[in-house]
């Protein structure tokens, strides 16, 4: 039963960070693209803005699905908490804990649930289990 716990945090986790990598780097799910995103990006002070959405879409893609599937979970785990940690202090952080008021609460969730996955383990279910 664990492991089909561990399983449903990893899909649920690891999908929703896919598709913001998605948002980041092909515009999808209504994201804005490298373009839109590497705009923003400038204007919190992350330069160069489009590179700095490369590589949050791409961890977040990445890490997204690796975490998902549960292979080479504490490096997924480590792409995803390193977003976080990152949306934390140049976004989030400023406003406080509370979501509701646009601060970092749901970003520590996330970054606290993909690194107690890296040190539980992903479970049975994961492609880490089948080769490790």
């Amino acid at each position: 039963m664990i492991s089909i716990g561990l399983l449903l945090i990893r899909l649920v986790i690891g999908l929703s960070f896919m598709a913001h990598g998605a948002q980041k780097l092909f515009g999808w799910f209504g994201g804005h693209g490298l373009k839109g995103t590497g705009g923003w990006f400038e204007s919190i002070g992350m330069k160069p803005g489009a590179r700095m959405a490369l590589i949050a879409g791409l961890s977040e893609l990445v890490g997204g699905a690796l975490f998902a599937v549960g292979f080479l979970t504490p490096l997924a785990a480590l792409m995803i908490a390193g977003t976080m940690l990152i949306a934390i202090i140049k976004v989030h952080g400023p406003n406080g804990y509370w979501s509701t008021q646009n601060g970092y609460e749901y970003n520590l969730t996330l970054l606290v649930v993909a690194i107690s996955i890296a040190i539980i383990g992903p479970g049975y279910y994961a492609i880490d289990a089948l080769i490790f």
